[in-house]
């Protein structure tokens, strides 16, 4: 066999390999393909009753759409009525998980193919039966009312636009205290350090919040989150425990969120945040503030925030509220205000029959000589920015003042 021989059987063997090639791949991605409209039909056709784990599905009977809902949300908003409660997600979970094969459980995410979701939370009535004596009158009347707003507004909004998240990423905020069963969507710059404080203390972690520092609240991991269970203790928790959120002026959680991480010394905040931000939105930067990042003003902090293509990415202590605890999609239970926070606190502590001598500590966590971030503090740091960065700053907040039913600022 001569070289040009060799050379032509070489060249017809790699040839024949690329067409195996190509042969192999369109039919693993028509595998794959077929696998997903399986799985669609079976969303489309699913009734995701609500049931707990282990029962017997009921159907629903009627199979009527309405116009302008899919069957997919309808089955969906027709599936309220398990106990009384309503977070059909963590039923959808299980159910769509189980119908998957053992093949796609292994190399699927368990959510995957689960990403919209349109769920206008059921409004269920508090459980008042642990609350003693008539004081809590006014503040068990203000509840109701910030609930009810709550409701109404998610029931306009998510009528319009529908929401694209995973279970478990919508819970990666949410803190369980199963004694007491507790779920509390963490929001920082809210009260949240001291609210870790009581949980550890309910929890039996520890015997006073005054003794739990904050390096044990904040990195000490003594408590759970619920995206740590499997779909299965989701869903139960979700749908048995007391949910609830405290939520704080959106400015002024802002406002405290940069005095905390850039006006006082930090090991993390400064080389990760500032030096970027330096860097982006400083002219003539010097060496040392380029090296260290401390010093960020906070002109250059909201151009940051502004910034759609920001040199670092989002933090969860300036981060909206709507996409830390996913308000619309959760029906908490109890809203909690930081304006009110101990009376707030106080009273939810007596809904779900804490000790009678826990109360919601009253001590700043840290920096406890400044001055709290209060409207007139924002105020002078909303002095520095421009009049259009006032506003595209309320903006930005925009759903969060909505929501809660916050007034807004005069930018």
């Amino acid at each position: 066999m001569n070289l040009r021989q060799v050379f032509v059987s070489l060249l017809m063997f790699g040839v024949a390999g690329l067409l195996l090639f190509m042969y192999l791949q369109a039919w693993i991605e028509g595998q794959h393909t077929a696998s997903e409209e399986k799985l669609q039909q079976q969303i489309t056709n699913q009734d995701f009753t609500f049931s707990p784990p282990g029962t017997q599905r009921q159907v629903v009977q009627n199979g009527h759409v309405p116009p302008g809902l899919s069957r997919q949300e309808m089955a969906i908003l027709g599936s309220r009525h398990w106990r009384g409660k309503a977070d059909p997600f963590g039923a959808v979970a299980v159910s769509l998980v189980s119908r998957l094969s053992d093949q796609q459980k292994i190399s699927e995410p368990p959510l995957s193919q689960f990403r919209e979701v349109y769920l206008p939370p059921a409004l269920r009535p508090l459980n008042k039966t642990l609350v003693k004596g008539d004081e809590w009158k006014d503040v068990g009347s203000t509840q109701e009312k910030r609930r009810s707003f709550l409701y109404e507004f998610c029931k306009k909004y998510n009528s319009r636009k529908k929401l694209r998240t995973h279970l478990v990423h919508m819970v990666s905020r949410i803190y369980v205290e199963d004694r007491h069963k507790v779920l509390y969507c963490e929001v920082p710059k809210a009260g949240c350090s001291n609210w870790k404080r009581v949980l550890m203390v309910l929890n039996g972690l520890a015997t006073s919040a005054r003794n739990i520092s904050h390096d044990d609240v904040h990195y000490g991991k003594h408590l759970r989150k619920l995206d740590s269970y499997d779909l299965k203790g989701i869903y139960a928790r979700l749908n048995t425990y007391t949910k609830t959120i405290f939520v704080r002026d959106p400015l002024e959680r802002l406002v405290s969120a940069f005095r905390d991480k850039f006006e006082h010394p930090n090991s993390y905040y400064h080389p990760v945040f500032g030096k970027a931000i330096i860097k982006k939105y400083r002219h003539n930067a010097d060496e040392e503030a380029l090296k260290t990042g401390s010093g960020v003003k906070f002109k250059e902090f909201i151009q940051y925030l502004l910034d759609s293509h920001r040199p670092v990415g989002m933090d969860i202590h300036w981060e909206q509220v709507s996409k830390l605890c996913y308000p619309c999609l959760i029906n908490y239970d109890f809203i909690g205000k930081f304006e009110t926070l101990e009376e707030d606190a106080n009273y939810f502590l007596q809904l779900v029959g804490a000790p009678a001598e826990l109360k919601f500590p009253k001590f700043k966590d840290r920096h406890s000589s400044d001055e709290r971030t209060s409207a007139e503090v924002v105020r002078q740091y909303l002095k520095e920015l421009s009049k259009e960065e006032r506003q595209l700053t309320y903006d930005f907040y925009y759903l969060d003042y909505l929501m809660f039913n916050y007034t807004s600022p005069i930018v």
